[in-house]
């Protein structure tokens, strides 16, 4: 029996919905047939954790997120997932209010990109995550350094998500900046780049970048897949080291 994934969704609806498609894709393709992943969904209004990150109110998203996690626990979900890497910087607050796993999206990501031998990482996110410590020192703990463009280009990669990306626009010219960036972030000396906002992907992937690309939100959904698919019943273990706190 699988078990079932609980997300927190709409940061945004867009990468939600990708969220959503590779976790039944995941599964589908590991159990074939009509087979799709038992999960729940609580998407909450992006207007108000947006207006939260700009006035640096952390400690209320982190009241919000909790309570969609506790409402999920409720519901069945055994495990949840926060569809979004920016507000994981809250992560711990969410954790905190429930009693099921909490897959941590860094934890995944950061596995998988020291299992391949890698230690040096670009990352492209929003400001908030590339520039606060939750993120960078999260992926140190797992020997990972992390690269982030310089203050210009921060911004670039910013706006792109912000105005076009969360609003359902993809710009050919915003691929170019990123392709370039990304470039610059090789030169610097990161053997790969993660994508660490999950509208990122519906941008970027794999052939526009010199360097391999690690996509958090792919990385993310094999985690929970692995999860819902493991042996036994009932609520799920807790994550093994490494995939979640």
């Amino acid at each position: 029996m699988t078990r079932t994934i609980g997300l927190i969704g709409g940061m945004s609806w867009e990468s939600s919905a990708e969220y959503y498609r590779l976790l039944n894709e995941e599964t589908r393709r590991r159990l074939g047939g009509h087979h799709c992943a038992r999960s729940l969904l609580l998407t909450v209004d992006f207007a108000e954790i947006e207006a939260m990150q700009r006035a640096g109110d952390w400690a209320a998203a982190g009241r919000t997120l909790a309570a969609a996690a506790r409402t999920l626990e409720r519901a069945g979900a055994d495990m949840v997932l926060l569809c979004t890497n920016t507000m994981h910087r809250v992560a711990d607050v969410v954790e905190a209010e429930i009693g099921v796993p909490f897959l941590h999206i860094v934890d995944a990501t950061a596995s998988r990109i020291a299992s391949a031998g890698i230690t040096t990482v670009g990352l492209l996110a929003t400001r908030y995550t590339m520039e606060m410590d939750f993120y960078r020192d999260r992926m140190r703990a797992h020997g990972l350094e992390v690269i982030v463009p310089g203050e210009e280009d921060r911004a670039l990669v910013h706006d792109v998500i912000y105005r076009e990306l969360t609003m359902n626009r993809v710009e050919d010219a915003s691929r170019r900046s990123y392709r370039r960036i990304i470039s610059t972030l090789a030169d610097r000396g990161a053997q790969a780049v993660i994508l660490g906002c999950t509208e990122i992907t519906l941008l970027i992937g794999p052939d526009d970048s010199p360097i391999p690309v690690f996509d958090s939100t792919r990385i993310h959904v094999e985690r929970a897949v692995d999860m819902a698919l493991a042996p036994g019943t009932g609520r799920a273990a807790a994550p093994a080291a490494g995939a979640g706190r």
